[in-house]
This record gives structure tokens, sequence and C-alpha cells, in this order.
């Protein structure tokens, strides 16, 4: 453990340097003087040694020589050996020049300081590629092989214990657990199987080193979004590759395994807690029932087919407009093995006609709402679509579900429908005025769900930014004070989920707990990290300004709706407004005139009298 501690390993690779540094220069004043080096060139050699020593180890740490593993020498490393050599050369030119090397009045010779460059170039790249070249022999006994990778586990609990066993246990992965470590001090040099907890997350830098780890891997599924940035900051500094266990409120079916770890990404440092499910709740009012889901090829639509499946639903019916997605999100729920009955279905939910038709075949007991116009700038620019689909298909959905007795209707609602600046969001507003006047009247309980930003959505802005970073920038960010609530989308379909089973049928409106909001720019740093590169010197960052319709930072209640909590710590509860039917069918009358009349202006003056906030009365186009 001593020579762990002095790190004995890179000790020995600068020894080895040292070494090859005196045997370099002895052998550039051995090919200079033609195999006959005068005594006076000797003094000379002896006087000029320790200086080109302690130039080049210098010159290696400052290019950072000796934190690469040379199991993975390649080019890369080769050309930081050279710069290091040419920086060093240059120097001694340098100081050559200056008269600082005079020796009985005679120069230290160019040649020598050249030749010398050329011979500690190949002496020190010569046994790093020997080492290269001895892993690839030793690991790949065929090409076929892949190399074993040195990997360290960060979590010594129940999930890093299950990651390991099975790690241990698949020789066939190709990864070597040289050590565990964990920060409860009652751990430290415990063994989890055959592996030993060695240390904690602030040695963590030192262990990557000393133990030549290629691979660290986190399974702390509960672990805060600060843990995981400084474990992920420390890897990326050490270059090597982390794979982390995903967070517990995607692990659904409660089953950790290794097939499991993924790369970590940006939705790891939002620092969601785990959710906590009813699932007897949620069973009660899902299981054995006709579930349909509109919008069901988008982000959350699909997500929440996935999850309601696990319910075990008699029947879910998979509802959208796009072919291609609805498709998609069919083909893979279809592989999954379970009984239940899955179909897709091709339809426009303003189609009166062809909505009955599907209500009336099926008769769904359950609806998730979640078809809509979500992106804020491209509904000021088509308000007219906004309004049709938003707001009349929304009625038409609501207005079948009351006919037809379905048991419970949810509306996937928005935080832009309070106080709203855009036209989404004041089409996703009227949405939920029209259910909670429709909720006064029949038996179906009707309630709205209404949330921030999921994060990598379609529509959202990460895939934008990396688009641009991948075209080398810049990434545009709207302002550099803008904040936005997010969270993933695994766990915000949960709470949809759970949110219909809260419900007791007075048409609420239940807002998920965000969390702590996020500086979008914060978000766009992460981003251009994670692609290895470095903001404002890699990638730049360029404010465009708030597009028309958007805020510096969203809200979740309007000052009437007040705030409730509900059984789950995550759901709050706002109460519910009353709307009379003759007003509500007024608004939605006129808006179907406007609509047809193609008048946008009209549009955006009737939301200012209808909802809270300051539309935008000017089209942005």
């Amino acid at each position: 453990m001593f020579l762990a501690q002095i790190r004995w390993l890179r000790l020995l690779q600068i020894v080895l340097d040292i070494g090859l540094i005196c045997l370099s220069l002895f052998l550039a004043f051995y090919l200079r003087f033609d195999g006959s080096i005068e005594l006076k060139y000797l003094n000379e050699l002896s006087r000029v040694l320790p200086i080109v020593i302690v130039l080049q180890i210098t010159g290696n740490f400052f290019f950072g020589i000796y934190r690469r593993l040379w199991r993975y020498t390649g080019l890369t490393e080769i050309m930081e050996l050279g710069l290091s050599v040419l920086a060093t050369s240059t120097l001694l030119m340098l100081v050559r020049v200056s008269g600082l090397l005079i020796y009985h009045n005679e120069q230290l010779s160019y040649a020598i300081i050249l030749i010398y460059a050329l011979l500690v170039s190949a002496f020190m790249s010569t046994p790093r590629i020997i080492r290269r070249l001895q892993i690839e022999h030793l690991q790949r006994r065929h090409w076929r092989q892949p190399f074993r990778k040195r990997a360290l586990v960060v979590g010594a609990g129940d999930a890093g214990q299950l990651v390991i066993k099975e790690l241990e246990q698949r020789q066939d992965l190709g990864v070597d657990i040289v050590g565990i470590v964990d920060d409860d001090p009652q751990k430290l040099k415990k063994k989890v199987g055959r592996a030993v907890v060695i240390g904690n997350t602030q040695k963590l830098k030192f262990l990557i080193e000393t133990y030549q780890v290629d691979q660290v891997v986190i399974a702390m599924p509960s672990a805060s979004s600060d843990q995981i940035r400084a474990i992920i900051d420390i890897c990326r500094d050490c270059e090597v590759e982390t794979k982390i266990l995903p967070g517990l409120f995607e692990l659904i079916n409660g089953k950790v395994s290794v097939n499991q770890l993924r790369e970590v990404s940006l939705e790891d440092l939002l620092g969601r807690e785990p959710v906590k499910l009813d699932i007897d709740s949620i069973a009660n009012y899902i299981e054995n029932r006709c579930v349909l889901v509109t919008g069901a090829g988008g982000s959350i639509g699909s997500e929440l087919s996935r999850q309601i499946l696990n319910y075990e639903p008699a029947t879910i019916l998979l509802l959208g407009k796009g072919e291609n997605s609805i498709f998609s999100i069919y083909e893979e729920l279809k592989l999954r093995p379970s009984r239940v009955k899955i179909i897709p279905l091709i339809a426009d939910i303003r189609d009166t006609q062809r909505m009955y038709n599907i209500f009336e075949s099926y008769r769904p007991n359950v609806v998730f709402h979640a078809a809509a116009h979500k992106h804020v700038y491209l509904m000021e620019v088509n308000v007219v679509e906004a309004v049709s689909n938003n707001i009349l298909g929304s009625y038409n959905v609501a207005k079948l579900a009351k006919d037809f007795k379905v048991e419970t209707f949810v509306l996937v609602s928005s935080d832009k429908a309070v106080n709203p600046t855009s036209i989404m969001g004041g089409s996703k507003r009227i949405a939920e005025m029209v259910i909670q006047q429709i909720n006064q009247s029949c038996d179906t309980k009707f309630v709205a769900v209404r949330f921030g930003n999921v994060l990598a959505s379609r529509g959202s802005v990460i895939p934008v930014w990396k688009n641009q970073i991948a075209n080398g920038g810049p990434v545009t960010v709207t302002h550099k004070d803008a904040i936005r609530y997010f969270m993933l989308i695994p766990e915000a379909v949960q709470l949809i989920i759970q949110a219909g089973a809260l419900s007791n049928g007075s048409g609420e409106i239940f807002v998920l707990d965000m969390g702590k909001p996020v500086k979008i720019l914060d978000l766009a740093y992460d981003l251009i990290k994670f692609s290895g590169l470095r903001p404002d010197k890699d990638i730049k960052i360029e404010f465009t300004g708030l597009k028309p319709g958007e805020k510096l930072y969203e809200e979740l209640l309007t000052r009437a709706e007040g705030l409730q909590k509900t059984l789950n710590e995550k759901i709050l509860v706002g109460s519910p407004k009353p709307f009379s039917e003759t007003e509500i069918n007024q608004h939605l009358e006129l808006l179907k005139i406007y609509c047809i009349e193609n008048n946008e202006t009209q549009i955006r003056e009737y939301f200012s009298k209808i909802i809270e906030g300051s539309l935008i009365n000017k089209n942005p186009g």
C-alpha cells in the first residue's frame, strides 16, 4: 500500500524517462564527435545533463505525458511527446543563443541539441508503444476478442453490490473490477464479492491514476446531481469512460442489471428524487380497463403507453395523427411480453366523426389526452392551428369522454398555461377551462396535470444544441438569465398516471413538483462539456433574445388557484375555478368562427379577454 501511496507507477515512468534522457544526450555527444568524446566535452555533458533533465521532465508534466495510460498510446500521445521534446529543444536553443551554455569558452553544439531531440523522441516513445503492443497481444488472442477494461465502481450499496456481482459473473463483458469507492467510512476495506472498498470519492482521481482505471461505473441510483457532477468532472479530467446506473424512477420493475448501465447524460445532473408511487391506486383505475392515449407517438404519449403497459390494462389504444410515430411505438410495445391488446389508431382529434367512431367501437374507460402542439414559437406563427388542435380538438375528445361515460380523463397540460404570454400557453389554459366546465355535469373524473419542460423531448432545446455542437457551434441561448423548470420524461409520466388516481372528480388541476429551476445557460455549458468540448473556447455561446411568447421564467399556478398538498409529496393540487357551460360554449363558438376566417388578430384579442396574462397582440411572422 505504501508503494501505491507514492504512486510508484508514475515514479517508475519518470525514472525510466530520466534514464532515456541521459542515454539520448550521451549518444548525441557520441555521434557528434564520431565516437570519441574528449574529457572537456564529457565535463560539458555532466554540466548540461541536469539542465536537460529538469527541462524535459518539466515539459512532460506540462504536456500531460504522465497523465496518460501507456496501454492506450496512440497518435495523440506520440504528438504530445513530440511537442514536449520540441518545446524543450527550442528552449535549449534559446539558452544556447543567449550564451548561457558556455563551458571553457565553447558553446553547446546546435547539432547535439538536434540529435538529442530526435533520439529522446524515439527513445521515450518506444516503451510506450511496446506497452500498447503488449496489451494488445495479451488481451487479444484473436481479432474478435475485446479489450478487458479495468473498472472502478462508485457505490457499495444494494445497487452497487448487484452490479458488482453481475460484472464478476459476466466475464464476456470484458470488465475487471479493481476496487469500489464509497463515502461510508464503515465500508472502507470491506469486501463486496471479490472487490474491496479502497477509498471515498474525495480520493477518486488518485485511485483512477494509481490503479490505471479505464472505466468508472456510478452505481448510486439515488445520488444527487451535485455528487454525480463532481464524479464526472473528475472522470473527464482523468479521461476515463464513465457509465451510470439509471435513477430509481427509471428502474420501474425494481431490477438492477449491468444491461441498464449507460453513458452519463445531461439528465443525470437534474438531481431529481425517486418517485414514490401508490401502485394499488393506479392499478385500481387502469388494470383490466381499456385505456386510450392520444398523441401516443409523441415524447409524453409514447412514455405514457410504455408505463401504462406495466399496470396490465385489457387494451391500449395508441392514437395519433402521424403514422410513423404511431408505428414506432406500436412496434416497440408489441415486442414486450404482455397479454395486453395493443391497437394503433391513426386519427386527428379534430375530426369529430372519426373520434366518435373510435369511442363507439372501443368504449375506453380511461383517457390520457397528450395530443397537443407544444412548441411556443411555432404556435405564435400558426395561431389558427394552435386553437383548432389544442382547444377545439381537446373539446372533441373531452365531450366524447363525457358522452361515452369514460371513468377518468387526464389532460396533459403545461406550466405555460399560467398567466400565459404565448398562444400555446393560452390554448392550454382554455383547454383546462373546457374540461373543468364539462366536469361539472357528468360522472367522468376530469383532471388536468400541469408541469414544465421535459428534458430531451421532441422539439426541446437539447436536440437543437446537439446539432449546433456537431456543426461546430455556436450554441444559441435566448437570454443569459432565462430559467426553466425541467424534469425527465419517465418521471413526468409516472406522476401524470398517479395524478389520475388522486382525482376526486372535482376537475382539479394537479401541479407536479418541478424542483429547482435550472438556468438555461448552465444547461448549455453542461451539454458542451458532455460533448468533450470547452464552452466559450471550442464552442461559442450566442444569445439570441427571447422569441415572441417566451418568458424569462415560468410559473406553475395563478394566484386564484391556490395550492394544496396531496398524498403524494411530488404532486400538488390547485383549487378548480368554476365556469358556466354557456360561457365556455360561447368562447368555443367564437373561436371556431375565427379559425374558419383565419383571423389571427381577433383570436389574440379574444384570448386576452377570457384568460389571465398578457398576450402579444401583433403577428410575429
